[in-house]
């Protein structure tokens, strides 16, 4: 298995590395010439030139990052309370329990383009309801207005994942121990109480193993924001633009360095996660 790991993700990575120290051009890889650190950072006739003076790769940094944490949190108290929902025992709730996965189930470049249709500023029906119900008096345009674009991809974001998030934490809330709360009960402890003392603590583990995968999955974010906006800079994220710089600019050894940054950051992020999520099973 490790051997298999090496061949299919390690030399891959190790070949991108390397073609970040290259002028790498797409159409012709087996041209390739040292250049250091050229790609990442080089100042040269009283300018600075790479990745790192770029500021559409800074800018893309922010987004990503802005994006990842606005759809992570948001994601993860709806799909709290979704798993407290499910978790009750009520009528149809295996209904309800299916009906919850779809939007998850569908692939993210279908359901972004189901979205891009409803958003459309013409003939989009979310204009349309709004406008009847007299909650906006002209069309918005949600996926070319500034002002509206990163809100409209986090909220098909939201839909999309919320699921996922629901689903994994409604796992953990099944296996809890149900003396503590017959333990609650007896003793007459309020439900908001037991919520925070039992509850929580109890399913924080498979908490936090839900937010840093949906957070590693946020941070290399690519394929619903590009059915829905493009390569378009106000929403473009690091994934979107090493795409950019590897297939529109055939720039093999200046996307490489982008996609190695891309990758030291998301390793980074989910370091210091691990880091501040770690729970602690023993007292000193």
């Amino acid at each position: 298995m490790l051997v298999i790991l090496a061949v299919v993700a390690g030399w891959p990575l190790l070949r991108t590395i390397w073609l970040g120290f290259t002028d790498a051009n797409t159409l012709k890889l087996d041209q390739a010439k040292w250049v250091g650190l050229d790609n990442y950072l080089i100042h040269q006739d009283g300018k600075w030139y790479g990745v790192l003076a770029d500021p559409v790769w800074w800018h893309a940094v922010v987004n990503t990052l802005k994006f990842s944490a606005i759809s992570v949190s948001i994601e993860t108290v709806l799909g709290f309370g979704i798993a407290l929902v499910l978790h009750r025992a009520f009528p149809g709730r295996g209904l309800v329990r299916a009906a919850i996965l779809i939007p998850w189930a569908i692939p993210t470049v279908v359901s972004a383009r189901i979205w891009g249709w409803l958003l459309n500023d013409q003939y989009g029906f979310i204009n349309h309801v709004l406008m009847s119900l007299g909650l906006i008096d002209h069309q918005i345009a949600w996926t070319a207005d500034p002002s509206m674009l990163m809100t409209s991809v986090i909220l098909v974001d939201v839909w999309k994942t919320t699921p996922f998030m629901a689903l994994l934490i409604l796992a953990a809330l099944q296996m809890l121990p149900k003396e503590c709360y017959e333990a609650a009960l007896i003793d007459g402890t309020h439900p908001l109480k037991v919520f925070w003392r039992v509850t929580l603590p109890l399913i924080r583990p498979a908490l936090m193993v839900a937010v840093i995968f949906r957070a590693i999955d946020a941070l290399r974010v690519f394929d619903v924001i590009y059915v829905l906006t493009g390569a378009n800079e106000r929403s473009m994220t690091m994934s979107i633009y090493a795409r950019q710089q590897l297939f529109e600019f055939n720039q093999a050894g200046y996307g490489s360095a982008v996609s190695t940054l891309l990758f030291f950051i998301i390793a980074l992020a989910t370091i210091l996660l691990l880091v501040a999520t770690r729970v602690r099973l023993t007292e000193d």
